[in-house]
């Protein structure tokens, strides 16, 4: 069968052709690139993106995972109307229309850019009762989105984001991680937040406040998460190494994605620690990264900052942080912020993990799905 391009770029057209692909009357829909692809029998979807490394992935979805990952959360967290706030060619996004398919409802679309002020707007056209009950509302949103519109309702004159904020039964936020602080902040402000954890190979968020969706099992083998379930991808497209890599089979046949985090399970809730890969050897230690980036995000101003990995002549690799903010802000003494992100870091992980400088920037570059690239940020923290 083949994987086609929706007919237009909007999110109205991506829902139109994930209508198709998965009630069975279309061709399956291709996201994320432009010329049509064979693919396997009963795939629904195929998602192609980089990722934050820059390796290109083509993850073919079939409409039993996307189904049962959509049925999964409804019976978590309810059943609704969606509003839409991320790219529809991204698992998130595509996860918010299979949502708002299961549920017969039309999501709402944030259309253009995305701004606290646009956020407000499409909330509000949401507000719709059924035999004079309120219709719960659902949102999915990355770190970043929820940064902006807590600082916002912080805001003298931001009763409005408060409200919109205060409005949806559950806010779900993937992508990366939270910090906590942030959570906090929302929370005080009347936000129902749900912290998920997935990729594009479990068909999005699976896991959610640590706590795996029904059907949905976890294991740790040698350190790393791995994740079986209704809600697995079928593989790469065109990469069966790459798929037989990723996707494990154990003793009974249980296909087990392995997701490359660092992880922990305790008494049935998940922590992730970061990618077993993003890690640096600095002076003979290895220091994670993103254990690194959570400390730092914890710090006032840094809520959105990345750490990467530098070549470093003294310890073979040392760690920066990159964030945005103005050079000539009478408050920007980087020198003061240093002192402070190293002691915060030494601290908790001790000396070597302590990173070298901070690098400001006038706006962090982001990949479409609003992650951070992380590529183009070590070009700028190595520059």
């Amino acid at each position: 069968m083949t994987a086609v391009p929706p007919d237009g770029a909007g999110a109205r057209d991506v829902l139109r052709a994930v209508r198709r692909a998965v009630e069975g009357a279309g061709p399956a829909v291709l996201l994320g690139a432009a010329d049509p692809v064979q693919v396997p029998a009963g795939t629904a979807a195929v998602v192609t993106t980089s990722g934050s490394t820059g390796y290109p992935k083509s993850v073919l979805l079939s409409r039993s995972a996307l189904t049962a990952s959509a049925f999964a959360t409804r019976d978590r967290i309810g059943e609704g109307a969606w509003l839409l706030a991320l790219p529809a060619a991204y698992v998130a996004g595509l996860q918010v229309l299979v949502r708002s398919l299961m549920a017969g409802r039309e999501p709402a679309v944030l259309e253009g850019r995305f701004s606290p002020s646009a956020f407000t707007a499409a909330t509000r056209l949401m507000a719709s009762s059924r035999g004079g009950d309120r219709i719960p509302t659902y949102t999915s949103l990355v770190p970043t989105q929820l940064i902006r519109l807590v600082e916002a309702a912080e805001q003298a004159g931001g009763a409005d984001v408060r409200d919109a904020l205060r409005s949806f039964e559950a806010i779900l936020i993937g992508g990366q991680a939270l910090p906590e602080p942030v959570h906090a902040r929302a929370a005080a402000l009347g936000a129902r937040v749900v912290r998920t954890y997935g990729a594009s190979e479990t068909a999005g968020g699976c896991v959610y406040d640590g706590v795996p969706l029904d059907g949905v099992r976890m294991r740790i083998e040698s350190g790393e998460l791995q994740l079986a379930g209704p809600t697995l991808a079928d593989g790469y497209l065109g990469d069966p190494e790459r798929t037989d890599a990723a996707f494990a089979r154990d003793d009974d046949g249980l296909r087990w994605y392995r997701t490359g985090d660092a992880a922990e399970i305790s008494s049935g809730r998940l922590r992730v620690h970061g990618r077993l890969d993003n890690v640096i050897v600095s002076g003979g230690v290895n220091v994670s990264l993103d254990r690194v980036e959570r400390i730092v995000r914890g710090l006032p101003g840094l809520a959105e900052a990345v750490v990467v990995g530098v070549p470093d002549d003294e310890w073979g690799e040392a760690s920066v942080v990159v964030f945005a903010g103005d050079d000539d802000d009478d408050d920007g003494d980087d020198g003061a912020l240093l002192r402070a992100v190293r002691d915060a870091v030494g601290a908790e992980l001790g000396a070597p993990a302590r990173p070298s400088r901070v690098r400001r920037v006038d706006a962090l570059p982001t990949l479409s799905s609003g992650k951070p690239d992380r590529v183009a940020l070590r070009h700028l923290a190595a520059g």
